[in-house]
């Protein structure tokens, strides 16, 4: 299920899931969520519009008590930062099902805001989507923003940025969300998006 609230990349996750094989159900009311067997939550643009238009389909409690059930889920971009309490960019508050902000990338010399381009996947744990001693895991980002989850060791990933370290992954049992795109990072994003896929409970 992919949820469809106005804000989502949906065409190019649609297109890349599609290409693996999956059936996709564009979610937009919580009568359709019993037809699937995960939800994916994608996200491009701004925080507040966003979880406002969430909190128009009325799904924000049918995605709590999803990931509370200990079904599959997954966030994407935006997806992964409308999950958390609140953020620097807006003053709405998120959906609150992980503990901490979202944060403005800090400005250093000669980093550019926002984050856009290449990175490598630096693993801080063992995880669902990485590999040990995997490699040239280079995903695509488009961020100015980073989660800073309270509990750390929800942390599955980082990625470099100046002498900072930012947020990749985060994974906790069934819920699994990155700040990158995995739709648009080629054969590494497959690659991730296969593992996820297999590992829906």
């Amino acid at each position: 299920g992919l949820i469809d609230y106005g804000m989502g990349n949906i065409h190019s996750v649609t297109k890349a899931l599609e290409s693996l094989e999956e059936e996709i159900i564009l979610i937009k009311n919580n009568k359709q969520i019993k037809y699937c067997k995960a939800l994916i939550l994608p996200g491009v643009g701004s925080f507040d519009p966003a979880i406002s238009n969430l909190i128009n389909t009325d799904l924000i409690v049918d995605i709590k008590n999803w990931i509370n059930s200990g079904k599959s889920f997954l966030g994407i971009c935006l997806g992964l930062q409308l999950l958390f309490e609140s953020s620097d960019e807006g003053s709405i508050k998120g959906i609150g099902i992980v503990k901490g902000q979202i944060k403005r990338i800090p400005q250093l010399s000669g980093q550019r805001i926002p984050h856009v381009g290449w990175c490598e996947l630096l693993p801080t744990r063992k995880n669902s989507l990485l590999r040990k001693n995997e490699l040239n895991n280079w995903v695509y980002f488009v961020h100015s923003y980073h989660a800073v989850p309270s509990n750390t060791n929800l942390i599955a990933a980082n990625v470099s940025y100046g002498s900072e370290k930012l947020t990749a992954i985060i994974e906790q049992d069934n819920l699994t969300a990155c700040q990158f795109h995995p739709e648009k990072s080629g054969k590494t994003g497959e690659r991730l998006l296969r593992r996820w896929l297999k590992n829906i409970q």
